[in-house]
């Protein structure tokens, strides 16, 4: 045992004591939080156009602030851009973290001296938790990788502008910028085939036991070793024991993860967003992530079903109920207010508050009035996948309205790694699953207005193919796993594998 492992187990035992002392009093963490916001907004341009000096609880900042989103602040985020102080936080922010646009280009998502803090340590405490739970601090002897995209920064007005990830990588604590890898020249890399080559050659050799990314282009890291060594990813790195992600629900990959790893292992889910660190798992025999209380974050939540309502339920934390699919609302030291980032979660429990991402409140399908979300798609397809050799690589959903023929349905495609023998079979168990979860569903299709879905297998390197041709290959690029229109599906035809 090298002295930074032995060290490690106390330090994270002390660590984690202070996270659970403000899980185990939720109410008065996010109390005290709410009042430092509403004290330090107060001297924002935002603060004094929304009364904040008048706010004294919930219900009056209900009053005085609506649900919004980039869109709804964004005549206050371009003021920050053009160098103005004190516009949704005090001061200017340290970062704009650059995200995917919406209606009006790229998102300039402010991160502040107050918020960035939070980012780092949230990441650094899921670790932490799992040192404690396995009494085993081993891996830090190892070599660590975090796929990530390129830190090098851009400036805007004497604010740094990058992705989330790229920004992160400027905070790797001093002690273990010697274990981490790719080198800083490699991390620099644009170009996303030319990244992951180069990241195989640095660490093909190495003693890896820390491995972290989005899982489609992990996934595609591990393809690439496989195919340069003829090796499992456990026979070239026998000491990785756990994979850490974000971003997607792992379930429908993790048959084929472990295929290619060669043995099981944990994993330990983040839910970071540029908005905020919002969770992390912080148990292996729990469901769930712990919310972060402590982060400077205010939220909110309200009933995905009645979400576009004209007047819809607007609670915070004390009243959630477990079981209920929730948009979820950031109040932020970052300056965010009433801000909707766009995710729908489900609370595991409430004592710790733990949740879970159950998808995209946009990412939806409802072409006949089913609201499909994505966390039954999710389920759907693991109960088909599950006790087979069946590994799925990506996969999508979208409504066909106009069949050709028969009735519309429910189109899925999907990248087999290896594809089933009995494809409408498999297809069948996908169908009853959704008819079990989504009544509405099960009334279309017993109702004869849907059809039971339609798979269309999607070639391999498919959906990479796909991502490249509308330039979004690589970091934090992610394919919605569902969508109430054919954007992508109408272009996903040209990667099928045609019968």
């Amino acid at each position: 045992m090298s002295i930074k492992s032995f060290f490690a187990i106390p330090f994270a035992k002390i660590a984690t004591k202070k996270v659970y002392k403000w899980a185990n009093k939720p109410h008065k963490t996010q109390e005290k939080v709410f009042k430092n916001l509403i004290s330090k907004g107060s001297k924002t341009a935002f603060g004094k156009d929304h009364n904040f000096n008048n706010i004294t609880t919930y219900e009056e900042f209900k009053k005085q602030v609506k649900i919004t989103d980039y869109e709804g602040l964004r005549k206050y985020v371009d003021r920050i851009v053009a160098g103005e102080s004190d516009v949704l936080w005090t001061g200017k922010p340290l970062y704009f973290a650059k995200t995917s646009g919406t209606t009006s280009g790229a998102k300039y998502i402010p991160i502040t001296k107050d918020s960035m803090p939070t980012h780092i340590t949230a990441a650094k405490n899921a670790m932490l938790f799992y040192i404690v739970e396995k009494n085993d601090a081993s891996f830090v002897n190892g070599k660590m990788i975090f796929l990530q995209g390129s830190p090098v920064l851009e400036d805007t007005n004497g604010v740094k502008l990058g992705r989330l990830s790229g920004i992160a990588a400027h905070y790797v604590p001093n002690y273990l910028l010697k274990n981490r890898l790719p080198s800083w020249d490699t991390n620099c890399i644009e170009d996303w085939d030319t990244k992951v080559n180069a990241i195989v050659e640095e660490t093909v050799n190495e003693d890896m036991s820390v491995i972290s990314g989005i899982p489609s282009w992990v996934q595609m890291y591990f393809e690439k070793l496989i195919e340069k060594t003829g090796k499992s990813i456990s026979e070239i790195f026998p000491n990785f024991n756990f994979f850490i992600y974000g971003g997607v629900n792992f379930e429908p990959y993790k048959n084929k993860f472990e295929r290619l790893i060669g043995k099981k292992i944990d994993y330990i889910e983040l839910y970071p967003a540029s908005e905020g660190f919002i969770a992390y798992q912080d148990s292996q025999t729990e469901k769930g992530m712990l919310l972060q209380l402590d982060s400077g974050i205010f939220y909110e939540f309200v009933p995905a079903l009645e979400f576009y309502n004209e007047s819809p339920t607007r609670i915070s934390l004390e009243d959630v109920k477990i079981g209920v699919n929730y948009v979820i609302i950031l109040n932020t030291t970052a300056g965010l207010w009433g801000y909707n980032i766009g995710d729908t979660v489900e609370f595991t429990n409430t004592k710790p508050y733990r949740i879970k991402v159950t998808g995209r409140i946009k990412h939806f399908i409802s072409a006949f009035g089913e609201h499909v979300i994505g966390k039954e798609v999710e389920k759907a397809l693991n109960d088909a996948i599950k006790e087979t050799a069946i590994n799925i690589s990506e996969f999508t959903v979208a409504p066909q309205v106009n069949a050709t023929n028969g009735l519309p349905y429910h189109e899925w495609f999907i990248e087999f790694e290896n594809e089933p023998e009995n494809l409408d079979e498999f297809a069948n168990k996908i169908d009853a699953s959704m008819q079990v979860q989504n009544i509405y569903y099960f009334d279309l299709i017993k109702g004869k207005i849907l059809r039971p879905l339609i798979i269309r297998s999607v070639k391999k390197g498919g959906f990479h193919a796909y991502m490249k041709s509308i330039g979004k290959f690589g970091g934090q690029n992610k394919i919605p796993q569902l969508s109430d229109n054919r954007k992508i599906a109408d272009v996903l035809d040209a990667f099928l594998i045609k019968n």
